[in-house]
C-alpha cells in the first residue's frame, strides 16, 4: 500500500493493554477495538505476557500483598484513563474534520 505507516505502541503502553486483558479479563477484541490496534497484534501482546509471566505481578518481591493489589488497581486504572483519552482525541480529530 502506497503511504500506509508502521504504528509503533510503548512498551508501557502493550503493558496497559495488557493488563486490561489479563487483570480485568476484559476481551482481547474489545480492548483492541477500544485502543485502537489490531486484534492480533494485542494477543500476541498477552502471549508474550503470559509466557514471561508478567500477568501475576511475581517479578517484584518487594511488595506486599495489598500493595501488589493497589499497584495493579492503579495500573488498570491509568490504563482505562488513557484508553479514554485516546478515544476523545480520535472523536476530536474527527470532529475537526468535519468542521473542514
Amino acid at each position: 500500500m502506497l503511504g500506509s505507516t508502521r504504528r509503533s505502541f510503548t512498551e508501557e503502553y502493550k503493558a496497559q493493554a495488557v493488563a486490561f486483558v489479563l487483570g480485568e479479563g476484559r476481551p482481547v477484541a474489545e480492548v483492541a477495538r477500544n485502543i485502537g490496534c489490531h486484534e492480533m497484534t494485542l494477543r500476541k501482546w498477552v502471549k508474550r505476557a503470559k509466557e514471561s509471566g508478567a500477568e501475576d505481578g511475581s517479578g517484584d518481591k518487594s511488595l506486599t500483598d495489598s500493595e501488589r493489589a493497589e499497584l495493579e488497581r492503579l495500573r488498570a486504572e491509568n490504563a482505562e484513563l488513557k484508553m479514554q483519552v485516546a478515544f476523545a482525541k480520535k472523536v476530536a480529530t474527527w470532529f475537526a474534520k468535519d468542521q473542514r
